[in-house]
């Protein structure tokens, strides 16, 4: 065949009528049909991602609030930053997208920091909302990654578990939410330039950059290091939703000195600037994550700042009787696993708060001590048939916490 009678073999077009004539081994593709081919490709992965998307349930903000009420409880301003930002991340991805309309609004995914002292519920909500979502869902904790070349891990496997998550689906990956825990803990350790590297602080912040901006990252499938000889996959995180937590211990200080305050004395004029000094957390601004430590670039991608409040003591004694799994409720499902109906004084309850309070435990620090108090009877009724009934009173808890190391702890 000479080269003018050469012609496309999806088409027929004769090289002279086209801009371009690829040639394959027994056959050639013109440019016409190479653009028509990448417009069929196009609209079949649009289509394969709408029907992974159509069987998902778009619930109303209020709809997941009320969801995470029957779990959480209280920390309402935060319930209602992270409805609103699934919400909109899910309408973000099924926002219908035309490359060709130079008018049609781009939305950009709105990443969620929140700020909350250990034990106030900051990844009971991202497990909360785990369980409510049909998109793949991970948590990542900072503490581990260090700069690509140091022992630790790199960034991209925070990928990989959200890869791992989704069963390899690359589509499914690429729609779903990663939850980074302990992002305090990646803070600069200083203000001032060094000769020494901070590689699990200040490095791991700006290796985090691509991934919450949005771009095609190169994943090892089993996560760890990258080897030149591996085989990567290609993930796109335009489309991934990044809620982030960390305890920020000390941050207090720094919004105190932003808002002209003293955490103690009585130089404030409470009638003029009426500060709650004892929440100073609900006065969070980006400004006080980047004196923190937090590098501009990350809180600029981070724009939706929200936070936890200090739990009370009523708050406390709430999240150990009222919501769908509360600890009280565990133990009785355990014990009645045996046959056994257990009950609690309401003493108890207070006898328990008190302590976790005293002992600055927070939430986790219920189950701590009502494992403690618990622990000979679940060790000892499970062989003894005769006892189908037992009542927790306070002194039976005070007796049996006393026993234990936990009632040792010293608070500074």
């Amino acid at each position: 065949m000479t080269k003018d009678s050469e012609k496309c073999s999806f088409c027929g077009r004769l090289k002279k009528d086209t801009n371009i004539l690829i040639t394959g081994l027994d056959a050639h593709i013109c440019d016409y049909c190479v653009t028509q081919a990448q417009t069929i490709i196009n609209e079949e992965f649009s289509t394969k991602s709408s029907e992974q998307l159509s069987g998902i349930e778009l619930l109303k903000p209020i709809e997941i609030k009320n969801y995470l009420d029957q779990y959480v409880i209280g920390q309402e301003e935060a319930k209602k930053v992270i409805s609103v930002a699934v919400y909109n991340h899910f309408k973000r991805i099924m926002q219908p997208v035309d490359p060709h309309n130079e008018d049609d609004v781009e939305i950009e995914k709105s990443n969620i920091i929140l700020v909350g002292e250990t034990g106030t519920g900051k990844t009971l909500l991202a497990r909360t909302i785990a369980k409510m979502l049909r998109v793949p869902f991970c948590i990542a904790d900072a503490t581990i990654l260090t700069e690509a070349g140091y022992v630790g891990e790199d960034v991209e496997s925070i990928l990989s578990r959200l890869l791992q998550v989704a069963d390899y689906n690359v589509g499914a990956a690429e729609r779903g939410i990663i939850f980074i825990d302990e992002i305090d803990k990646i803070a600069r350790k200083s203000d001032n330039p060094s000769i020494t590297r901070d590689v699990s602080g200040e490095g791991v912040q700006q290796a985090l950059l691509k991934l919450l901006e949005g771009s095609v990252v190169n994943v090892p499938p089993q996560g760890g290091r990258k080897h030149p000889e591996q085989k990567m996959i290609q993930i796109n995180t335009q489309n991934i939703l990044f809620i982030t937590g960390g305890a920020f211990d000390g941050i207090g200080l720094k919004i105190a000195s932003r808002l002209q305050t003293n955490i103690i004395g009585y130089s404030v004029d409470k009638k003029i600037n009426p500060i709650d000094k004892d929440n100073l957390l609900q006065y969070i601004s980006p400004p006080d994550l980047k004196s923190f430590g937090l590098i501009p670039e990350i809180v600029g991608r981070l724009p939706v700042v929200t936070y936890l409040n200090p739990l009370d003591k009523e708050t406390l004694k709430r999240i150990l009787i009222k919501p769908k799994n509360a600890i009280i409720k565990q133990f009785i499902k355990l014990f009645e696993m045996d046959n056994v109906t257990l009950t609690f004084d309401e003493s108890v309850y207070d006898y328990v708060v008190d302590k976790s309070i005293e002992f600055k435990l927070g939430a986790r620090g219920l189950r701590s001590i009502l494992e403690a108090i618990m622990t000979d009877a679940m060790f000892e009724l499970p062989s003894d048939k005769s006892i189908k009934k037992i009542n927790v009173t306070k002194s039976y808890a005070e007796k049996q916490l006393n026993k234990t190391n936990i009632s040792r702890l010293k608070v500074a």
